[in-house]
């Protein structure tokens, strides 16, 4: 969820091919699940990788001088970027009304691209003042140029996460949390093994908590569709994602606490004041852009929500607190990290793309959804009857289904980077050159839907990324502010948790699949990716 890196965020899985050694399963006091299990299928096991995942080249130290060669001359045409950013706020609040009234999101871009003959132009970005004085952006909107926002030895991210504008510190503890700082910062090297370290430790619990807090969900989407005729998926996700992450993450259930089922709801309204700035609520225009477009929310009016959270987190996470101590940062602010982590990157993330990928495989049909039930089923009995890294590794319609979701419509569109020195952009058709100091914005479904690099750009292909030349596409999908070919490590800002993410997506298609044949949806718009409602369920037959 959120905005600029990639819910820039969680801390990493790793996966291993089936060819691979899988180890760790869980002790059998630990097979017992919680929740109805489907009938006739035994109780699911873990065997997520023994080893931390943590590059094995990190790269030179930080603070070392690391010569920068000089770049090949581009055999491109050199063209100076257009476009221009207007007068001093009339400009910034000009394009704002475009972008969220008088146009819309994709139709801003759209009509910029034909009016400058080139994905690569100037213009601002919301929110504009007051609550960002430099809204000034260069536009990359097409897969060539897009990847130098991942550079980090020409560009750099800090405090850019979510947008032209950096969020009070007051919501966070007074900390400038991981997805606010640069590599070249020493606490982002520290923070980020944190979150390698988070994920890794309760590795074991993943894929049976995923089956535990979603197998609830389905068994509750099934009671409300027999009551009400349709069934609200987005805001049963919320509560089986928050669940999930704590369960799995912190080995504790929120219902056992004093949080109870309020999480999803106290993270909502945290978010919100993060991201107001950058968001259409469907309030009256005079209130929506008056006031929240252009004035900060107080934090102080979130202070005691905030704080029900970071109690949960600072009760639950002892283990990953001693290791931040051992890291050298405190357990304050590590804990405000964790709940960075767990709330906004990881939940926002939840939140958002499962909904979506709901929503492009209803829409697909009954023959993918035959497709996935009979690849997911079959794999699943010859791995035991077990749902295991080993059997997901043999499904790779399902594996194709995820990645083609999140390159059509990633969880997190807009990314943004600052330029460390001059350096020259390429898009397909022209070069550019980029001065020191010049704010760098990607929105990233145009670059993924890059109709010179894909067939079918604007349609969702199943099958897109099965077999060898599909797996070559895979460079190209850019959700984790970075390529999904590449690895995150603690010298970059690609997503922490991008093997994580994807190993939960997956998972959402075995569970859904094993237990049903086919279903429908009805989607609706809302401020953070889609609202699906299930109006039908068929139980699975085979």
């Amino acid at each position: 969820m959120a905005a600029s890196s990639s819910l820039s965020s969680f801390p990493a899985l790793q996966f291993q091919s089936s060819s691979q050694k899988l180890s760790t399963r869980l002790p059998a006091s630990s097979k017992r699940c919680r929740g109805r299990s489907l009938s006739a299928q035994p109780c699911i096991t873990a065997t997520i990788s023994e080893k931390p995942y943590v590059s094995q080249q990190p790269g030179p130290p930080l603070t070392a001088a690391v010569a920068v060669p000089p770049e090949k001359p581009s055999k491109l045409p050199v063209r100076k970027v257009p476009g221009d950013h207007g007068l001093p706020l009339i400009g910034p609040w000009k394009d704002r009304q475009d972008y969220f009234y008088n146009q819309g999101r994709d139709e801003f871009f759209k009509s910029r691209i034909q009016k400058y003959q080139s994905t690569v132009f100037r213009t601002n970005m919301p929110p504009g003042p007051f609550i960002s004085f430099n809204p000034k952006v260069i536009v990359l909107l097409d897969g060539k140029s897009f990847p130098a926002l991942f550079d980090t030895d020409k560009v750099e991210k800090k405090d850019l996460f979510t947008g032209t504008y950096m969020p009070s510190t007051d919501l966070t503890g007074g900390y400038r949390t991981l997805s606010f700082l640069d590599p070249s910062e020493p606490n982002h090297a520290k923070l980020k093994k944190l979150m390698f370290f988070l994920l890794s430790h309760r590795r074991d619990h993943v894929i049976p908590e995923f089956h535990n807090s979603y197998t609830e969900l389905f068994e509750s989407m099934e009671t409300e569709l027999a009551t009400k005729g349709k069934a609200g998926f987005s805001s049963a996700n919320d509560q089986a994602a928050f669940n999930f992450l704590a369960r799995s993450f912190y080995g504790a259930d929120p219902k056992d606490t004093r949080l109870g089922s309020d999480g999803p709801k106290l993270v909502g309204k945290w978010v919100l004041f993060h991201l107001h700035p950058l968001l259409i609520l469907g309030l009256p225009r005079p209130i929506e852009d008056g006031i929240l477009h252009t004035f900060s929310l107080p934090p102080f009016l979130i202070k005691k929500d905030y704080q029900r959270l970071y109690d949960f987190f600072y009760q639950n996470s002892t283990p990953v607190l001693d290791q931040a101590e051992k890291l050298g940062i405190s357990r304050d602010e590590a804990c405000h990290n964790l709940v960075f982590a767990t709330c906004f990157n990881s939940f926002g993330g939840l939140k958002i793309f499962f909904p979506n990928m709901i929503k492009w495989v209803g829409r697909a049909g009954v023959k993918l959804h035959t497709e996935l039930a009979q690849e997911i089923r079959s794999a699943i009995k010859s791995n035991g009857g077990n749902v295991t890294m080993a059997a997901m590794e043999n499904m790779p319609l399902m594996k194709s289904v995820v990645y083609e979701a999140l390159r059509i419509e990633p969880p997190v569109p807009s990314q943004y980077a600052k330029a460390k020195r001059d350096f020259v952009i390429e898009s397909h058709d022209a070069a550019f050159q980029i001065k020191e100091g010049e704010m760098l914005f990607g929105f990233q479904p145009f670059a993924t839907k890059d109709p010179k690099i894909f067939d079918r750009a604007e349609e969702f292909v199943p099958t897109r990324f099965v077999g060898e030349e599909g797996e070559k596409l895979l460079k190209h999908v850019l959700w984790s502010n970075g390529p999904e070919n590449a690895t995150p490590t603690v010298n970059n800002k690609q997503c922490a948790g991008k093997d994580f993410v994807v190993l939960a997506s997956r998972l959402l298609l075995v569970e859904l699949f094993r237990r049903y044949d086919s279903f429908d949806i009805e989607v609706a718009a809302s401020p953070l990716g889609a609202s699906v409602t299930i109006t039908s369920l068929k139980r699975a037959s085979f």
